[in-house]
């Protein structure tokens, strides 16, 4: 199984915002980049093994009021899975840098092309369950885990490797704390194990970790961590477009990655949601820097 302990690793920069409330995190990747993203991962002896930037679509004008951008993120997400199947199948780690979390839709969709069995550590302040029935925005970045499943229009979920493919019992949200009431619905009746911020209060981030491997390498073929910046507290991470009080801390954030990588069980992952442009001096953009090199084998000792 290829892990973070594989040497090889390539960038699939995704310079994308249509999907969010807020414009900007089109600009994430390269604020990412900027902070020294490259100097970090060869520090920790990573050969880079190849760098793509997916070019973003033009607006094709149609709209789709409870479904905004619907053509862009679909022609977006195609190319995406189809980059991140090349690099699985290459024997690569993907490493991908949004742009808003709708690009998961074709991470997930070219993953699972290898991976059938596929686990996943959904890192973030929300659930990204919604539908066009359920979202009060339209916004389909909050859409993209339930894409995955198969929930949503058939234009979305029959992109190539898009749902329905993963399973319940493997998903696990980490973070959560702003669910709408057709995710909270959707967690309770399909069994999807939800760590809210109150659990990772009561139980500590260790615990809940260790349930959150167990859960998403138990009869798994590959494990993929998609993580929103706004799991953190704003406080940490100022530059991102859905600031919700009370996540997880500095620490905890590095305790869980860190865990993640010992684990060794961590086959791709993607960073998402930094917006530089309602950021503090890049300190959000250092920050994904920082959190990347724990999963990848940054240690103070």
């Amino acid at each position: 199984m290829m892990s973070t302990e594989t040497k090889a690793l390539s960038i699939l920069s995704v310079p994308f915002g249509y999907g969010a409330g807020r414009r900007g995190t089109e600009f994430g990747p390269e604020a990412i980049r900027l902070a020294g993203l490259n100097r970090q991962l060869k520090e920790l002896g990573f050969h880079i093994d190849k760098e793509v930037t997916l070019p973003v679509p033009s607006e094709s004008g149609e709209t789709h009021p409870n479904l905004k951008y619907l053509n862009e993120i679909i022609e977006l997400n195609t190319n995406l899975a189809a980059e991140v199947a090349g690099v699985v199948n290459q024997g690569a780690f993907p490493l991908v840098l949004g742009g808003d979390h709708s690009i998961a839709i074709g991470t997930l969709g070219g993953l699972v092309q290898k991976y059938k069995n596929l686990g996943v550590i959904w890192f973030d302040a929300h659930a990204d369950l919604n539908t066009e029935e359920t979202s009060p925005s339209g916004n389909i970045h909050g859409m993209s885990l339930g894409v995955a499943m198969g929930r949503g229009p058939s234009l979305l979920t029959q992109i190539k490797g898009a749902g329905p493919n993963l399973k319940p019992e493997n998903i696990v949200l980490i973070g959560t704390r702003q669910l709408d009431q057709g995710e909270r619905d959707f967690i309770r009746s399909s069994g999807i194990k939800c760590f809210t911020m109150h659990d990772i209060d009561r139980k500590g981030m260790s615990a809940v970790m260790d349930e959150a491997l167990a859960i998403v390498t138990n009869g798994t073929d590959g494990v993929h961590l998609s993580f929103d910046i706004d799991s953190l507290d704003p406080l940490e991470a100022p530059g991102t477009g859905t600031k919700i009080p009370g996540g997880v801390s500095y620490r905890e954030a590095h305790f869980a990655l860190e865990l993640m990588c010992e684990s060794k069980k961590i086959t791709s992952a993607e960073f998402v949601e930094v917006n530089p442009s309602l950021d503090s001096g890049n300190k959000t953009a250092r920050l994904a820097v920082e959190l990347i090199a724990s999963l990848l084998g940054q240690r103070i000792l």
